[in-house]
């Protein structure tokens, strides 16, 4: 906190909060500092509620402090929007502290969260299943703009129109124990209100605290000494983590468009996450899951928590998938694999087609100039061909690695050469089937061409019918054998992208 700084204090009344506040108005002549207590009733307790509310009111009133109460009916919005009460609660809170942050210039709001909370939370991350950033536990320090909090449950009660990146959440007593709180509240005279909801071992934390933790502790005692150090230890690992992922995102990506509202509609930009596919798939499984988390994270900036079967799932299929294999993500979210780019973009978004050498729907066909260069219509590729001898073939020609680039008898291409779409009906003899013929539909399916460009790909085809799905595979009639005298070579290029 600097010198002279406003700070917005939690205070429920319980020893934690009441041990803070005292500790800050100690610090305050020092430093200068403008307190404003702020209090949140959520609605549950009734009575008991409103004697908490009257004790913080009064208690800020004897320490000469500005207060703030507000009540927000939790279990209602709980309900509302299927969340646990918890969450909800949590959720209610700190949009509360926002708005009297906002409301009074506060860069600064400092809750009582200490050592034994700080096991329990990491214990909660644990057991519902985290990655390093929530078995980190909680940060002495967080930037609100990092909080994943702003998913409204309520548009009145929780909008914040305050510049949130401002706004840091501080946590003075992380490192103190519970039972060294209630010795200084013992010590300073200090007699807070007692929570009996906290008995309660029907919510998740108050069973860990009372029930789980005390099970532990009878094999450890230093249970949650040893749970915290090891949250210190992955701290310092996700930071380290976090480092390479900032280096390694300007490596992979190449096109980031942030979504400019939710749900995305016709009218709203949708946004749209591209990585290189090859530089992607070259990074270790670790930087490979956090680019996606990451990813994710940016097209949805409130979504607090994200599945390990989603995250998953999506990685191996950007990891093995084939082009036009796809990923369901979280909040509407596609994970798509293209030919050579991994789009993560909203599963209404249309699909991004690649820079491939696609023909007009239905088009009529285009005849191909043997030899010479044929444009495509409305595109910047076009298809080379050269009629060469078999004994100038180039070194290597039969284990040709270009999709593209296809090698055929002269021979037995009889009449004409043209490129069209499909038709139906189409059939052709894949090479290296042994002449066995298939239907062109069912051979694009299994080659995993995207649907979307299946009606636009382009066919080579003379009077005996198909002889090159080009980039995919030529007809078993059309290949080059021992008794080959002439080849034509056929290559398709995009003026673009060069050779």
């Amino acid at each position: 906190m600097a010198v002279g700084e406003t700070v917005v204090v939690g205070v429920s009344g319980g020893p934690d909060s009441l041990c803070l506040l005292h500790i800050l108005c100690r610090l305050t002549r020092n430093y200068q500092l403008a307190l404003h207590v702020a209090h949140l009733c959520h609605g549950l307790r009734g009575a008991d509620g409103d004697a908490d509310a009257d004790f913080v009111r009064t208690l800020a009133g004897d320490c000469g402090l500005p207060c703030t109460i507000e009540c927000v009916d939790v279990p209602a919005t709980a309900r509302k929007h299927r969340l646990a009460f918890e969450e909800a609660a949590r959720r209610a809170r700190y949009a509360f502290l926002m708005r009297v942050a906002e409301t009074h210039g506060a860069r600064a709001i400092a809750v009582g969260h200490h050592a034994d909370d700080q096991a329990e939370t990491i214990m909660m991350h644990w057991l519902r299943g985290s990655g390093l950033a929530g078995l980190r536990g909680m940060l002495p320090l967080t930037c609100l703009s990092d909080y994943r909090l702003f998913e409204s449950l309520d548009d009145e009660a929780c909008n914040i129109d305050y510049p949130i990146s401002r706004l840091r959440l501080i946590r003075p007593l992380l490192e103190v124990t519970r039972s060294e709180i209630e010795a200084y509240c013992d010590t300073y005279g200090l007699e807070p209100r007692f929570d009996r909801s906290n008995l309660d071992t029907t919510y998740f934390r108050n069973w860990l605290r009372h029930e789980a933790l005390p099970l532990l502790a009878s094999h450890n005692p230093n249970i949650r000494e040893v749970i915290r150090r090891s949250a210190h230890v992955i701290a310092d690992d996700y930071d380290l983590l976090r480092s390479l992922l900032e280096e390694t995102w300007q490596r992979v990506i190449v096109e980031e468009r942030p979504p400019t509202g939710f749900p995305a509609t016709s009218e709203t930009p949708k946004g749209r996450i591209v990585f290189d596919l090859e530089t992607w798939r070259a990074l270790h499984a670790s930087l490979q899951r956090s680019t996606l988390r990451e990813a994710i994270h940016r097209l949805r900036s409130s979504l607090r928590n994200i599945s390990f079967l989603h995250v998953e799932n999506a990685l191996l299929v950007a990891r093995d998938g084939a082009t036009g294999d796809q990923a369901t993500l979280p909040r509407g979210l596609l994970l798509s694999v293209g030919y050579d780019r991994l789009t993560i973009t909203d599963a209404g978004a249309t699909q991004q087609v690649p820079n491939w050498p696609l023909l007009p729907s239905s088009s009529v066909p285009l005849s191909l100039q043997i030899p010479g260069t044929t444009p495509f219509p409305g595109s910047d590729w076009v298809m080379e061909v050269e009629v060469l001898a078999r004994v100038d073939l180039p070194a290597g020609w039969e284990v040709n690695a270009d999709p593209w680039h296809a090698f055929l008898d002269a021979q037995t291409v009889e009449g004409s050469l043209s490129l069209r779409t499909r038709q139906p009906g189409d059939r052709f003899q894949p090479l290296g089937l042994g002449g066995h013929g298939v239907k062109l539909a069912d051979f694009l399916t299994n080659q995993k061409v995207p649907r979307i460009v299946r009606d636009r790909w382009p066919l080579l085809v003379g009077s005996s019918g198909i002889l090159w799905v080009c980039g995919q595979r030529i007809d078993e009639r059309a290949r080059v054998t021992g008794q080959t005298k002439q080849v034509l070579s056929l290559r398709l290029q995009s003026l673009s992208l060069g050779s």
